[in-house]
């Protein structure tokens, strides 16, 4: 799927069937739900999922929680801007 396919799913009321947890959790963020997309990536206890953790952690304005789980994915503490980290962990994991 590419970045361009998967935004086109955001029109859907739930995410295509397969994708990875992470990834979940980055489709239910753009959909607005912060709850639903922090619950799938806490649910990936990977590197993909703790990115998407760090990610969701920064946009909450929680940056020491985010930071323990930027460490966890192995990834430095973003300076991008959260629309540009989105689309970065997005590419990263399609």
């Amino acid at each position: 799927m590419t970045l361009d396919e998967f935004r086109e799913t955001l029109r859907d009321e739930k995410p295509p069937a397969g994708l990875s947890l992470a990834l979940a959790g980055l489709w239910w963020d753009a959909k607005g739900s912060w709850a639903q997309a922090h619950e799938s990536a806490q649910q990936d206890e990977g590197p993909a999922g703790s990115w998407v953790h760090a990610y969701l952690h920064r946009k909450e304005g929680d940056a020491s929680n985010a930071g323990y789980w930027y460490r966890r994915a192995h990834k430095p503490h973003s300076q991008l801007s959260l629309e540009q980290e989105w689309e970065e962990i997005a590419k990263a994991l399609l």
